[in-house]
């Protein structure tokens, strides 16, 4: 949506961008990127002040955004007034101070677009009237800190403003550069030494407040917008500062402050929550209550407004309903009033009017899901045949193959439910095989080695200890890495991201080139090493969510990590076979045949088994059979594994089949689960 805007400021068309510009704010007004090409293109075109005036607009919008910071240093600079950001420019009057200006503004304004090449290059174009000016040092400084090279970039700076203690043009680089290092009270400063020398700077107390937010002082923060209030009025001001009022528990300053951010932008979602949780907080349901009916009297079309009000009264309760008969009165075509209609009306023992206003959705937006939903769950209670075929005919009408697929899924569930469990598995099973030439194949496992390799003895002192986690598929592992990644920042999922890490955990042939001994051990735990740091990993500390697994890896973490450990999710073996079945894998594993799908498995569950009864490796297993939908149930079981106290995080709603739901698929998996019970009786569960 920008494009038209660049093209035509690349180019030098400059009338062109504005127009363009104008027309998209003029569509979008609360779009800081927009905001931010029109006020470059006012400047290109000679309207400094009109450039100002709407790079204040967008950092009113945004305070705590560095870009726009950036940007309207650039506009400063390119301002030419000596009482705000030029007067380092003074100094270079031994040559044609006109040239070297004019090379300056353009490169300030390529870094503002992000040109990166172009301020480069004129850069050097600067450099040959005044070679050693510190505006140089600044825009290249920039430009090395938007390459990634911080560090040069603070050499470069440092050494300039050695040069030129008081020019605010490195102060502003170097802030940015602190801030590129996370540098946060380094930044801090310097931003505020551009504060004292530049007046009218003061909408970089905003950006200065932010800074003072990542040091772990929200309510310094908010004391530090105060001045700017009386400055700019905005909404976005007044939400940024009750954010900020609620991180440091201030909570009765936060809805003063929220109260005239709504009042000014009340179908803004931010301040719709925030102040929710400040109702919440203090308990001020009756307040709630009448400033968002003030809100609604003359703002009756937003969504959550509605929903937010709604909140506020008991679900089921006689004022609920009259809530959501006003939202409805006031946006009679919009579903999600009449889904929540539903909600309330179900909530209150009234499902025959639950059930019409699901109709009334689906003719309001035919397939509409929450509609689907409830009239198939109304038809489960009085015939699930019918609501078996419901499902079955939405998905033959349906046209994406992609929506195909999850409606093809939900009538195996609907099976599921209905006890139909032959016709589950057979949905499960054409869907599982429509999918296999597109998932990853089923690795190959090794053999047991005649002799393991000696453990080697854990370094004396404290050491750093990795932690490596996996489960077989269907074991609900991705629980258990939901709450490590909720503790914890050393935790790495990123092997299930598109670039994942390079090393030999990652690679299927690692296992038998180990075992085979193609690959040392050295090299194998080296290549996971040298890996680390590209993944934010520093010294080691890391919890690694591996892809797969094998004993063979034993043959390199005995000898070469004796400090690792490995934390295992398990479970009953035939639930975990139906739940890969039923709802696939972290790993998209092909699961084409049942039979060989099922061997494969238990293949992956002995293994498991050998490592706990000979206790191969330093582990622990995290039972999940009756802990995999609830988080705080995890965190609970980790913490005993560990013997560690241990945060309880919010539980995701997640939900998958019951402990031992696999005994109603006895039957018609009577030999997948033959191969799967003798390892489920080794690991402690029930033969029958």
């Amino acid at each position: 949506m920008y494009d038209t805007i660049l093209d035509a400021l690349r180019r030098g068309a400059v009338a062109d961008a504005l127009i363009a510009a104008e027309a998209l704010v003029a569509g979008r007004p609360d779009d800081t990127q927009a905001l931010r090409w029109l006020s470059t293109a006012q400047m290109q075109g000679g309207q400094p002040e009109a450039a100002l005036a709407t790079i204040d607009r967008a950092i009113a919008l945004a305070p705590d955004n560095a870009d726009l910071h950036l940007a309207r240093a650039g506009v400063l600079v390119g301002s030419r007034r000596n009482e705000d950001a030029q007067a380092a420019l003074s100094q270079a009057t031994v040559l044609d101070p006109n040239q070297f200006t004019a090379y300056l503004i353009q490169g300030q304004l390529a870094l503002g677009r992000g040109d990166l090449d172009d301020a480069e290059r004129l850069a050097r174009l600067a450099a040959r009237v005044v070679p050693d000016h510190p505006q140089l040092a600044a825009i290249n400084g920039m430009v090395m800190l938007r390459r990634g090279d911080a560090d040069g970039a603070l050499k470069v700076v440092t050494a300039a403003m050695n040069v030129a203690p008081d020019d605010v043009q490195l102060r502003y680089a170097l802030g940015f550069i602190h801030m590129g290092l996370g540098h946060w009270a380094f930044a801090e400063q310097a931003f505020r030494g551009v504060v004292e020398k530049v007046p009218g700077s003061d909408s970089l107390r905003s950006l200065i407040a932010d800074l003072i937010r990542r040091q772990g002082r929200p309510a310094d923060a908010a004391d530090e917008l105060a001045p700017l209030v009386a400055i700019n009025n905005a909404p976005a001001l007044h939400r940024y500062i009750g954010h900020l009022r609620l991180a440091a528990g201030q909570n009765d300053e936060a809805l003063a402050a929220l109260r005239i951010a709504l009042a000014g932008q009340p179908r803004d979602r931010e301040t719709v929550l925030a102040i929710i949780e400040a109702w919440r907080r203090l308990g001020a349901q009756d307040d709630a209550r009448n400033t968002l009916d003030a809100a609604l009297a003359t703002t009756a079309d937003v969504h959550d407004l509605w929903l937010a009000r709604l909140l506020f009264e008991t679900v089921g309760s006689a004022e609920a309903r009259t809530v959501v008969e006003r939202w409805i009165s006031a946006m009679p075509q919009h579903a999600p009033a009449l889904e929540a209609q539903m909600s309330v009306l179900d909530a209150s023992g009234d499902h025959d009017a639950a059930e019409d206003v699901a109709r009334r959705i689906i003719e309001l937006e035919p397939g509409r899901a929450s509609g689907e939903q409830r009239l198939v769950e109304g038809l489960l209670q009085r015939d699930p045949a019918a609501a078996i075929a419901r499902v079955g005919e939405l998905a033959s009408k349906a046209d994406d193959p992609d929506q195909q697929h999850s409606l093809r899924s939900w009538q195996a569930f609907v099976c599921d439910r209905a006890g139909h469990y032959a016709e589950a598995v057979a949905g499960w099973t054409a869907l599982a095989h429509a999918m296999a030439p597109s998932r990853l194949p089923l690795w190959s496992r090794t053999e047991a080695p005649v002799a393991w390799p000696p453990r080697a003895v854990q370094p004396d002192g404290p050491a750093v200890r990795p932690f490596l986690v996996w489960g077989p598929p269907g074991t609900v592992v991705e629980s258990l890495a939901g709450v490590l990644g909720y503790i914890t920042d050393e935790f790495r999922g990123d092997r299930y991201l598109p670039q994942p890490p390079n090393d030999g955990f990652q690679n299927y042939r690692t296992a038998e080139a180990l075992s085979t001994g193609e690959l040392s051990a050295d090299a194998f735990l080296r290549g996971w090493r040298d890996a680390l740091p590209a993944r934010g990993v520093q010294d080691g500390r890391v919890i690694d969510w591996l892809l797969l697994w094998d004993n063979a890896f034993l043959t390199a973490l005995r000898p070469q990590l004796p400090q690792g450990c490995l934390l295992l999710a398990v479970r009953d073996p035939r639930d975990a076979f139906l739940d890969w079945l039923a709802f696939g894998a972290p790993a998209p594993l092909a699961l084409d045949n049942l039979q060989h799908g099922a061997a494969w498995l238990a293949g992956l569950f002995e293994q498991m088994a050998d490592l706990h009864e000979e206790d191969l490796y330093a582990h622990r297993l995290i039972r999940m059979d009756d802990i995999k939908d609830d988080a705080g149930a995890v965190s609970a079981a980790l913490g005993a594994a560990l013997e560690v106290q241990l945060p309880v995080p919010p539980s995701s709603g997640a939900r998958r089949f019951p402990a031992g739901h696999w005994r109603h698929y006895a039957e018609v998996l009577a030999g997948p689960f033959a191969a799967l019970t003798p390892v489920a009786v080794r690991l402690g569960y029930p033969e029958t």
